[in-house]
């Protein structure tokens, strides 16, 4: 496994990023410990969770399987750089209109205590918001993150959906307050969805932010099954999605028969190879699939297969303005 600082900070976190959405919905609880503990085996040690994870009928489904599996020692909870998110809604019904979407001070210092109660640990080492509120100033974040920082419960504050002007507000809030601020933003980025590289990625680049791409392989589209799904999967549920990219998927696939790689470590091996990139974020549901995404790490696409696989998914054309202006 390879290793890369996260963002502008002095923490180590590997390549890959494992994301534990899957456990307890899709993923039984036996089975998620298997992966957790493979994942430590093959070097991963950056692990990606959030409050809401395990369905609206289970709000923290997820994260109490974590907490159950770090309750096993043997150094798990140490070896982990944990990820956990705020935002979402529905986690407690005594927070009244103040448990609906959104990062008020007051639902940041509630739902942090609950994330640790359900993740049985003392602290978290990136605390990561879920999306942008626009109703809640900055002022008011940063002194929220800034106590909980203080008081030892979390290490960093990260960015999810955020836009690029949302990363620069952010960092100019936090640096006239003496305070680091912001270093990932986790966000949806992969061969189908370029967007990110008008302004996100290089905001992100610029300001020493790293780049965490959820979803990379597109729900399943850019993985070797997409053109012939089994019944029941992710991606035989999206066929909308793939009768409209059949033909990049078609020579996608072709492309990578050419070069001897699968689809999916293409797709994240392309991702890996963006400077701006910390690591993409995979969610495995065996610990079968998860030993089959090692490989993109040890793959290095040459310039050829980057030109081709350009043309096969063209991108905006670069960089904000450039892209759209002379």
């Amino acid at each position: 496994m390879e290793y890369t600082y996260l963002g502008r900070s002095g923490l180590k976190v590997s390549r890959l990023c494992l994301g534990t959405m899957n456990f307890g919905p899709k993923t039984e609880e036996k089975e998620a410990f298997r992966i957790m503990d493979a994942a430590l085996d093959f070097g991963i040690n950056f692990f990606d969770t959030a409050n809401v994870y395990g369905g609206v009928e289970h709000r923290g489904w997820t994260e109490e399987i974590i907490g159950r599996w770090f309750a096993q020692g043997g150094g798990r909870r140490e070896k982990v750089v944990l990820a956990t998110k705020v935002y979402g809604d529905g986690m407690d019904p005594n927070d009244g209109p103040n448990g609906e979407r959104g990062l008020s001070a007051f639902k940041i210092r509630r739902h942090l205590d609950a994330s640790l109660r359900r993740l049985q640990t003392d602290h978290i080492e990136l605390y990561q918001m879920h999306h942008v509120d626009r109703n809640v100033t900055w002022d008011e974040l940063w002194e929220a993150f800034e106590i909980a920082v203080y008081q030892g419960k979390i290490g960093y504050v990260g960015a999810s959906n955020f836009a690029g002007w949302h990363l620069v507000k952010a960092q100019a809030a936090a640096k006239e307050r003496h305070f680091l601020g912001l270093v990932s933003e986790q966000h949806k980025y992969h061969l189908l969805c370029r967007w990110p590289e008008l302004e996100v990625l290089p905001a992100a680049q610029d300001l020493g932010i790293g780049v965490i791409p959820w979803s990379p392989l597109a729900g399943g589209l850019l993985g070797g099954s997409a053109l012939h799904p089994q019944p029941g999967t992710r991606t035989y549920e999206q066929e909308g999605a793939r009768q409209k990219y059949r033909p990049q998927l078609e020579a996608f696939s072709k492309l990578c028969r050419e070069i001897g790689e699968r689809e999916d470590v293409v797709a994240l091996a392309w991702l890996l190879a963006n400077p701006a990139v910390t690591a993409p974020i995979i969610g495995p549901r065996t610990v079968e699939q998860l030993e089959r995404s090692l490989r993109a790490v040890e793959v290095k696409l040459d310039a050829e297969v980057m030109k081709r696989l350009d043309e096969i998914f063209p991108g905006p054309g670069g960089p904000a303005p450039e892209a759209y202006a002379w």
